[in-house]
């Protein structure tokens, strides 16, 4: 992710909904990289997809179904330029 990205926009690392996420995301997914590792580019995909979700795909879940999660993008309050991501919820392929 370029500078100007990692400046402008931003998961909300320190709440209780990206808890909340890693919760989620170690619960479902099957992929030994840890997720402090692939959260650039998680952040990249849904910038550059303009979607607030990203999908980990059924191969690389524990119980081969796609997962979805999902976040909902809001402004630091003491800096309107940084845009954050904030976690909602997670979504099987079937919900």
């Amino acid at each position: 992710m370029n500078k100007l990205y990692k400046n402008t926009f931003q998961f909300d690392y320190f709440s209780d909904n990206f808890i909340a996420f890693e919760k989620d995301f170690y619960k479902y997914a099957n992929i030994n990289v840890p997720l402090t590792f692939l959260t650039d580019d998680i952040l990249e995909h849904m910038i550059s997809t303009k979607n607030n979700y990203f999908r980990v795909n059924a191969k690389n879940c524990k119980d081969n179904m796609d997962h979805y999660f999902i976040f909902k993008k809001s402004f630091l309050k003491e800096n309107k330029s940084v845009i954050l991501f904030e976690y909602v919820c997670h979504k099987t392929q079937s919900d």
